[in-house]
């Protein structure tokens, strides 16, 4: 009886985490679904922001979006509704999902991991803004020069609305999520699960990753891939420049502690 006892006891806090996990998820889904309502419904004026890129890289009033396939346009709408919906309610999202962790870390973890919660979305901005501002029109252009004719018939670029999409989203998300690359190295640096001398021993096969990186989530033009390697590995310099100085405070800080204690 004892033993039943402790095992009911032992459950009851994991059924309030469940249902807290599920209050939050359920939350989170509400939102989600609210904001696809919304960006739905302006839809037309997310995709023309999206467009606007293309729109400049093409000569004054030649571009254009054709789809092939009559629901082709409608489930690029849906798209552009849940992408811009996931980017409105991650705000939220990310939040209940610290809300629910929260509780179970001790303040020194919270004031550790408060600071790389204020950087995500700070660094996955600044990498989506360098795809739409810098690299897309970028690539756009380099793509657009291969118009002209051959044998006498012309060759001109008509880009579906849904491969145009696609490939948008595969930048920004492609820039956006490899600009956390500071963030997970300092995270697993914090957690000890990696140590700035290794990383900096490792210089090499950093570019070469970078590189591959690069090559892999963006598409197969030498700007594109450059301009991505080369902020990548700027921030992975960074990363070591910002681990060196926490070592050196956390060592300053120490020294301070342990003369303090001595002259006490």
């Amino acid at each position: 009886m004892g033993i039943l006892r402790d095992i009911d006891e032992t459950q009851a806090p994991l059924m309030e985490h469940l249902v807290e996990l599920r209050t939050r998820l359920l939350r989170s889904v509400f939102v989600l679904a609210i904001a696809f309502g919304v960006c739905f419904y302006f839809a037309d004026q997310i995709l023309a922001f999206l467009a606007r890129p293309l729109a400049e890289a093409f000569p004054p009033g030649q571009g254009r979006l054709v789809y092939t396939k009559l629901y082709e346009v409608f489930f690029v709408e849906m798209k552009v509704g849940l992408f811009g919906a996931f980017c409105v309610s991650f705000p939220f999202i990310a939040n209940q999902l610290w809300a629910f962790v929260a509780p179970g870390l001790y303040a020194k973890e919270k004031k550790a991991l408060l600071p790389f919660l204020i950087a995500t979305p700070i660094f996955f901005i600044a990498g989506a803004s360098l795809a739409y501002f810098v690299v897309m029109p970028t690539a756009f252009r380099f793509f657009l020069g291969f118009q002209g004719s051959a044998g006498g018939l012309p060759i001109e670029a008509l880009p579906s609305a849904g491969e145009y999409l696609s490939l948008v989203m595969q930048f920004i998300l492609a820039f956006g999520i490899s600009f956390l690359l500071p963030v997970l190295l300092l995270l697993l640096e914090r957690a000890g699960l990696v140590q700035r001398a290794t990383l900096a021993k490792a210089r090499a096969y950093v570019v070469v990753g970078v590189l591959a990186l690069a090559a892999v989530a963006t598409p197969p033009d030498p700007g594109s891939q450059l301009i991505l390697a080369i902020p990548l590995y700027l921030l992975f310099e960074g990363s070591l420049l910002v681990m060196l100085i926490l070592q050196k405070r956390e060592k300053r800080a120490s020294r301070d502690k342990t003369e303090t204690s001595e002259v006490a």
